[in-house]
């Protein structure tokens, strides 16, 4: 049924179309004003308006005129996507992490109970109530843009074959757009329905033990050991250990010319500071299941031995009871610590890693200046956990996972390093000078190198000064690269390969690593080993009483 001829629109009416469009267009493409929930408008197309619109001339052509009905519907809908744009752009800045409906599903409602029993009746009930008339404005004005749409702009387009070509042009660059075609990003927003469609995908496979075998493997290094945790750790003799993905530092610091000569004198000082306290190092190299973020695919995957390049594996991971190195350690008799500086927001997901004490950001006290995106120095976090856990002789043993966090992009500024280790815990940790110097640093985000070079060698010279310090008792020190820093940085094609430094005093130790491949030193054969999460199997192999068949399924 073909819509009967429109005259030209009166100015006004074509003001409230341009204007009805914008609203719609603009609920679904706008951006987050990092770091705070609040949003700012962006200047390109919404593939699901593109849809909206599309659908809006099909229903007109078919029914002529849209109900009451029609358009409430349609709304309600379109507000949904609108919630999901709101949430998936908001999320990564406010958590660090992609939205992920299992954990946040969960996770809300129990925060909202938490703060309604912290404030004064009246506070909720003006926050409820500010939400839902919120939600009311929301709805009411893309109830009217979803009126003017179907009722004035739709039927005018479907009399003008310039509008219906136009309209079919869009709906290829929104179909491409969808289909992942870079090209269209600088002119469409990213889409919110795969988002929806990922999580559905989560709880769908969260729920199915057939998807989870699929996406799982039924046994791994670590379930193994967990059939005889104190066999599985009798090498570790009783010592600490202490875990420590380093962020961002990859193979190109190896492999990049200008970094490895600028890098090297400092891995030099980093093996004199390992030799002066009576300790050793050996390193290999292995490939990373990320590349210039998603460090969680990383980190879990070492937990946990299992291959986690997939995310959807990841994700599905957190949803299980898989047992994890804080489980092997823990049934051992170990004190688990999970300790993140770069964490300031609630953080669900820790209840699957389950640590004994879990320590993040605002519970290190840092008293200094914030330094950057990331405000707390690695120096400081590091001496302030063994001040608030001091390693006591003759303490229950630890096993401690601590992921660096300065070495993150943009990598500015770089933090001074304070060779008074008791200073770095003060208000005042470095000279005037120096944190001035360190506050008037800006990114420089079309030249990363430079300031990625800095902040690897401050990691090394931190790490390496913090092993330089007496220690109460021994311990195993794993120091292993996540992933390699953006392209930006490492350049086009580069590998996916990190440097892993094994630290410990007892050579019969290392040298189970070195028979497994590790070399001594700070500058190991290129030639990867294996995979990142294989290293789980080899360290339980090492950490094993000599001769105990701990060789769990490679996965």
């Amino acid at each position: 049924m073909s819509a009967p001829f429109t005259p030209p629109f009166p100015w006004r009416r074509l003001l409230r179309v341009v204007l009805a469009l914008l609203v719609l267009n603009s609920a679904l493409s706008f951006s987050t004003w990092w770091p705070t929930p609040g949003i700012v408008p962006e200047a390109r197309l919404a593939p699901e308006f593109v849809g909206l619109w599309l659908l809006l001339l099909v229903l007109v052509w078919r029914r002529a005129y849209l109900g009451r009905r029609g358009i409430t519907l349609l709304t309600l809908g379109y507000l949904v996507l609108v919630l999901g744009r709101y949430a998936d752009v908001t999320t990564p800045s406010l958590f660090g992490r992609e939205i992920n409906l299992y954990w946040d599903g969960l996770q809300i409602p129990r925060f909202l109970w938490v703060s309604s029993q912290e404030r004064p009746w009246w506070q909720t009930a003006a926050v409820v109530g500010g939400t839902g008339l919120l939600l009311w404005l929301m709805f009411t004005v893309l109830r009217l843009a979803m009126a003017v749409a179907a009722r004035v702009a739709a039927p005018y387009a479907l009399g003008h074959r310039w509008a219906l070509g136009l309209s079919a042009a869009l709906g290829v660059l929104a179909a491409a757009n969808l289909a992942g075609v870079q090209a269209t990003w600088p002119y469409l927003s990213k889409p919110v329905i795969p988002t929806y469609v990922k999580q559905m995908q989560v709880i769908t496979n969260a729920l199915s033990e057939q998807r989870q075998a699929t996406l799982l493997p039924a046994s791994t290094a670590v379930s193994v050991a967990m059939q005889n945790p104190l066999e599985a750790l009798a090498g570790l003799k009783g010592r600490d250990v202490y875990l420590m993905p380093m962020e961002s530092v990859g193979a190109i610091t190896y492999d990049n010319p200008v970094a490895h000569a600028a890098l090297s004198p400092v891995r030099e000082q980093f093996a004199r500071d390992v030799a002066a306290n009576g300790q050793q190092v050996v390193s290999a190299f292995f490939k990373s299941p990320t590349f210039g973020g998603g460090t969680d695919l990383a980190q879990l995957g070492l937990l946990t031995g299992i291959n986690l390049s997939n995310p959807m594996a990841h994700d599905v991971l957190l949803t299980t009871s898989r047992p994890t190195l804080m489980s092997l350690f823990k049934a051992a008799g170990f004190a688990t610590f999970g300790v993140y500086p770069g964490v300031f927001w609630e953080w669900p997901e820790r209840a699957f890693y389950n640590y004994d004490v879990f320590i993040d950001g605002p519970r290190l006290g840092y008293p200094g200046p914030e330094l950057g995106y990331w405000k707390i120095p690695d120096q400081f976090s590091v001496a302030r956990f063994e001040q608030m856990h001091p390693r006591l002789k003759g303490a229950q043993p630890r096993f401690v996972f601590f992921p660096t966090i300065t070495c993150h992009l943009p990598f500015s500024p770089v933090p001074p390093f304070q060779p008074d280790w008791r200073r770095v815990l003060t208000a005042q940790p470095f000279d005037e000078h120096d944190t001035q110097q360190a506050l008037n640093e800006q990114p420089d985000w079309l030249n990363m190198f430079p300031d990625y070079v800095r902040m690897v060698a401050y990691t090394y010279r931190v790490l390496g000064s913090h092993l330089r310090e007496p220690q109460a008792r021994e311990a195993i020190y794993l120091f292993v690269g996540d992933h390699q820093p953006a392209a930006n940085v490492t350049g086009a094609g580069a590998p996916w390969d990190v440097p892993v430094h094994i630290v410990s005093r007892d050579p019969a130790l290392l040298a189970r690593f070195k028979a497994q491949g590790f070399q001594d030193g700070m500058a190991p054969a290129r030639q990867p080993l294996a995979e990142l999460h294989e290293l789980t199997g080899m360290m339980l192999k090492a950490f094993a009483q000599p001769g105990t068949p701990l060789n769990g399924p490679r996965t």
